[in-house]
């Protein structure tokens, strides 16, 4: 399960683990004009934790999901 949010400055995606334990927790996900944050409360620190992408980061994300295994750099319009 998911939540969409649209706030001023971003856009918020939580999305809620559900099914069989062990659950983890919520994983937050914001999306910003330059940059895209994760967010998740680690009960072993008690801590939230934070991992900051750049949006070139997010787009080799996006296309590693659909790759077979391997290094790969991906072309901008302008190197094409």
């Amino acid at each position: 399960m998911f939540s969409i949010e649209h706030e001023f400055d971003a856009t918020v995606i939580t999305l809620v683990d559900q099914g069989p334990t062990p659950l983890k927790e919520d994983v937050v996900v914001t999306a910003f004009e330059d940059c895209v944050t994760i967010d998740q409360f680690d009960a072993r620190t008690d801590q939230m934790s934070k991992i900051t992408l750049s949006l070139a980061q997010v787009d080799d994300l996006l296309a590693a999901l659909d790759l077979p295994e391997g290094l790969y750099a991906l072309k901008t319009a302008e190197e094409t």
